[in-house]
């Protein structure tokens, strides 16, 4: 087929104009199957690979060839900063086409939305959120607006696979389908798909259409990756033999008092430059970039840093996406995942990544932020810790930043490893948020067909009937949900409450955010404002708060010179088995990787030494000195909990068991009475019994872990955690290959 005949001639123009020569392999395989076919397809190729023109390129001619009024295509991506740089991409793309692109956020403006829902036409782009509330607000327009609904792309798949936000994600794509009487296709496009197979069974649940990811022969791509380790004061692990021409450039002479030598190493290698500095969380962002801009003052330089995270305002978030596409601005952005996904921020020349990120996907998507317009992704680690104390023991002696960071990158280079997605699980809190939702949006429906209506929903593939029947009992107990003279079901009192506030638009957790001012700007938000006089640390400076007003939410503050640690909410991240899998390995291993400088090599070297001494890797179990004991367990953060439990609630009074600590997912510190053979005996004992999981939940414990748990009845909460947080099975499996190899070990049958 040639495709680019195929293509509608503004489609041509337009890659004429772009000076390109040629047609990407993603580009000609979509087009074959999105003109010849009626498939689903999953899009999975490199950063910068021309996905969404391979998406976008065939839809556009489709569009072109077949108008009508009604939105037909459906863009749905995570992040308002992305919708906003596809839209001005794709706006360029249909300049005088008279296909319309539209955006819907709470940033677009109401006179756009209003020109939308009047006359609908070409391409939406949406949050899930907004969605939702598109849903629930403009129920009664959706089949006016979607009836010709024939597309509906998913940018970024990989960061809906793992969590509720995709399944509700889905429900709502169900929804609007039913709900138009459409059928349309899917499109996913990500740079980060592990498991091709997973990944297009997701995308593709409760649609009509087979799923389809075609092959595309990727050329063999060039990194350039580096890691690094400092510690926060001197000397360095490499000081008896430190070779300056290990370092990717010059080391840093002048530096603020009590520095941090890391900082300092960003500092210079992004002089000239424009790079970003990913950071695993909003605390660490700000500081960093408090340090950076302490260090270009120390240096009489000008400030070159910039900021961006979730709780910035739009306009600071703004001003950095402005800067970094800025191609004579060689400025640094501190950054967290908010810049992790395909926004264009021009031609990067470097990433910076401050200690291992929690996925090998996070570690791929931050490295895809550079090598654009054909130089090779540049990636460069900088793990950080402090020197151990002189009493510290062996848990407290191994870097696990540097260790974490290693095994992402070999997993990798190795296999091909990335994460597949969360299924099978148990999302009771998307379930009462997806029923209220339908109630809100449809008003009274009965129970049957209510049931029918959410349960039907591929992501409620593992809801039985009965548990559904609880929850809605439990609801009209709550008052969450009335019953009517008619025997219907509405909203209840309050389910009201929960229902008109805006934070009901998204499942993710969120604190209570208030927003900080300084004159008439906006800086951004924090949680748990501090009293009058006190400092915050927000936008990369310090500020002193001059007045709370938390009928409104509201703080007001002044700028001062200083550096302080800024708070946002709890940030948690969870690590696959595979990764704690590698970790081990690496510990094993003789060879030193290439991309490790030099005190990272001697910081490995000294981390091997030290774990060989003690016995590790290959004893999961060592002993600190008396009856203190540390485990290894060597497995992901779900079967670490599972196990954890085990430990506290089955093995406890067989083991003596006290003093528990646990530094979730990498090791355990615990007093107890039995030798190591009699250890994993009683674990293996207690692992191989016939129990219920929620055998492994304390007394009375109701331990909600999603947005919504707090409105469910007791015994799903309990179950949810248990069945889907708990991964018992995976914790058994491992329990019983625990105790096989000490057995092997030790010349036990």
């Amino acid at each position: 087929m040639d495709v680019f005949s195929r293509y509608a001639p503004f489609v041509q123009d337009y890659i004429y104009n772009h000076g390109w020569h040629n047609l990407r392999a993603i580009q000609v395989a979509a087009a074959e199957e999105l003109f010849n076919t009626d498939h689903n397809v999953l899009l999975s190729a490199a950063t910068a690979s021309g996905k969404t023109e391979a998406a976008f390129f065939p839809i556009l001619t489709d569009l072109q060839e077949h108008p009508a009024n009604s939105i037909q295509c459906l863009y749905i991506a995570p992040l308002k900063a992305l919708i906003n740089d596809q839209y001005d991409r794709l706006t360029d793309l249909c300049q005088d086409t008279g296909i319309n692109v539209w955006r819907w956020h709470g940033d677009v403006s109401q006179s756009s939305k209003r020109r939308l829902l009047k006359h609908p036409s070409g391409i939406l782009q949406i949050t899930p959120e907004s969605l939702e509330s598109f849903m629930i607000n403009k129920h009664m327009d959706i089949p006016h607006l979607f009836h010709g609904l024939r597309y509906i792309v998913i940018d970024e798949l990989h960061s809906f696979l793992r969590s509720d936000r995709g399944g509700q994600t889905f429900c709502l794509i169900e929804r609007l389908s039913k709900l138009a009487d459409v059928h349309p296709r899917r499109i996913g496009l990500s740079a980060t798909i592990g498991n091709i197979s997973a990944a297009s069974k997701f995308l593709g649940a409760g649609s009509d259409y087979q799923t389809v990811a075609p092959k595309v022969n990727s050329t063999g791509q060039v990194w350039r990756l580096s890691m690094e380790h400092f510690y926060k004061t001197d000397p360095q692990a490499s000081a008896d033999n430190f070779d300056p021409a290990q370092l990717i450039g010059p080391k840093t002479d002048q530096a603020p008092e009590l520095a941090d030598p890391g900082i300092g190493y960003i500092f210079e290698h992004t002089r000239g430059k424009k790079c970003l500095v990913f950071t695993n969380s909003r605390e660490e962002c700000e500081a960093v970039c408090q340090e950076l801009r302490s260090y270009a003052e120390y240096n009489h330089e000008p400030d070159r840093f910039l900021i961006h995270h979730g709780n910035l305002s739009p306009a600071l978030r703004q001003t950095a996406e402005d800067a970094m596409k800025d191609e004579d601005a060689n400025m640094t952005t501190c950054a967290t995942a908010t810049l992790e996904l395909g926004i264009d921020i021009g031609q990067l020349e470097s990433a910076f990544q401050l200690d291992a990120p929690f996925t090998v996907s996070g570690f791929l998507q931050r490295m895809g932020r550079t090598g654009r317009r054909g130089n090779p992704p540049e990636m460069h680690f900088v793990m950080r810790e402090e020197h151990p104390e002189s009493r510290a023991m062996l848990p407290d002696l191994i870097p696990w930043p540097l260790l974490q960071g290693i095994a992402l990158v070999q997993l990798y280079l190795e296999e091909k490893w990335v994460e597949p997605p969360r299924t099978n699980r148990l999302p009771y809190s998307l379930l009462y948020h997806q029923t209220m939702s339908t109630l809100a949006s449809s008003g009274e429906m009965t129970p049957a067909e209510l049931a029918s209506r959410v349960l039907q929903l591929a992501y409620f593939h593992n809801v039985s009937q009965d548990d559904y029947r609880t929850l809605l009992q439990h609801l009209l107990k709550t008052n969450q949900i009335e019953r009517t003279p008619a025997g219907g079901l509405i909203v209840g009192m309050a389910g009201e409450r929960v229902v008109n506030n805006y934070k009901f638009y998204a499942v993710f957790q969120d604190n209570e955010e208030y927003s900080v001012h300084s004159k008439s700007e906006e800086l951004g938000t924090i949680v748990m404002p501090p009293p009058v006089g006190d400092k915050i640390a927000i936008a990369g400076r310090v500020w002193v708060v001059e007045d709370v007003d938390r009928q409104r939410h509201q703080v007001y503050c002044h700028e001062v010179k200083g550096r302080i640690p800024a708070y946002f909410g709890d940030v948690a991240g969870d690590i696959y088995p595979k990764i704690l899998q590698r970790m081990r390995k690496v510990l094993n291993e003789t060879q030193m990787y290439s991309y490790l400088q030099g005190n990272a090599r001697a910081r490995l070297t000294q981390m091997r030494d030290t774990a060989n001494i003690a016995g590790l890797p290959d004893n999961q179990l060592i002993n600190l000195g008396g009856k203190m004991w540390a485990f290894f367990p060597w497995t992901g953060s779900y079967q670490f909990l599972a196990l954890e439990r085990l430990l506290r609630i089955k093995c406890a009074d067989r083991l003596n068991l006290r003093g528990f600590n646990s530094s979730r997912p990498y090791f355990m510190e615990f007093a107890m009475d039995c030798n190591e053979a009699e250890f994993f005996q009683i674990i293996q004992e207690e692992a191989s019994k016939d129990f219920s999981s929620l055998d492994l939940l304390f007394l009375k414990e109701v331990p909600t872990f999603d947005k919504y748990d707090e409105y469910l009845p007791d015994e799903l909460v309990r179950k949810e955690f248990a069945d889907s947080v708990l991964d018992i099975a995976g914790m058994k499996k491992l329990v019983m290959q625990m105790a096989l190899d000490y057995q092997r070990a030790h010349g036990q049958k």
